[in-house]
């Protein structure tokens, strides 16, 4: 079967709601050092390789929502489709500690071989999908890591992020709703604080006037699929009360 570096799932369902998952999968193409980075399985079980949890609860999500689902089919090492084209972490060498050997000498032909094989066509799908309704509301869905090295323990369970000149964001009433429930910690622009230049939600959603959020779940509570489907449930919940509420 030929390899395909994005999946679509549900892509007929109507719903005006998009959701993505930039980070779906720690897999590596065969032809990368035949399927291998150098990294241990151990490693590439862990939150550098890819967003734990966070398909599982993209794909129950769009089945709530009734909504199209695009995932990444690569390793964020491979090559990272939440960053800009000419941001220097969009191949790692480094990440939390760890080298990642067989990114760490590749020279420009390589990235540019990855940006046409896995990067271009992944985004090129999305923002097909994107497309198709004038008033889309994208969700990015991403997990963190409850804890980085050197790091304290995170203490939110969902964090969401949204750039402060947005006018289309969705982020600031959704984290009011979540909050409203008062048993969530929640993450104003934490763990991580707004959106790059260039990543998946600024070129897709930012320079395009497009509604938009960015949610991050912590790992340890989707780490399995009675986790994952309690929060794709809790959000389709937040998602449509947030949506009507503010009348968008």
């Amino acid at each position: 079967m030929t390899y395909q570096p994005f999946h679509i799932f549900g892509e007929d369902r109507p719903s005006r709601w998009l959701i993505t998952c930039d980070h779906a999968t720690n897999h590596v193409p065969t032809e990368i050092n035949e399927g291998d980075l150098g990294l241990t399985s151990a490693d590439m079980q862990r939150h550098i390789a890819y967003d734990i949890g966070a398909k599982g609860v993209s794909l129950k999500l769009g089945e709530l929502l009734d909504a199209p689902v695009i995932c990444s089919n690569f390793s964020r090492l491979v090559i990272d489709p939440n960053r800009g084209e000419i941001d220097p972490t969009l191949i790692m060498r480094l990440y939390d500690g760890t080298l990642i050997p067989a990114n760490r000498h590749i020279d420009e032909a390589e990235e540019e071989r990855r940006k046409d094989a896995y990067y271009r066509p992944y985004h090129k799908a999305l923002e097909r999908l994107a497309a198709r309704h004038e008033d889309v509301v994208i969700i990015a869905m991403h997990s963190f890591s409850p804890k980085l090295n050197g790091r304290a323990p995170c203490p939110w369970e969902i964090g969401v992020l949204h750039a402060e000149h947005d006018p289309h964001s969705f982020g600031v009433p959704l984290i009011e709703t979540l909050k409203a429930s008062g048993d969530l910690t929640v993450g104003d622009n934490e763990p991580y604080a707004g959106h790059l230049p260039g990543d998946s939600v600024d070129c897709h959603a930012l320079q395009q006037g497009r509604l938009n959020t960015l949610i991050e779940l912590r790992q340890d509570l989707i780490a399995d699929d009675a986790g994952q489907d309690h929060w794709a449930h809790r959000l389709a919940s937040v998602l449509e009360t947030t949506l009507q509420k503010t009348g968008y």
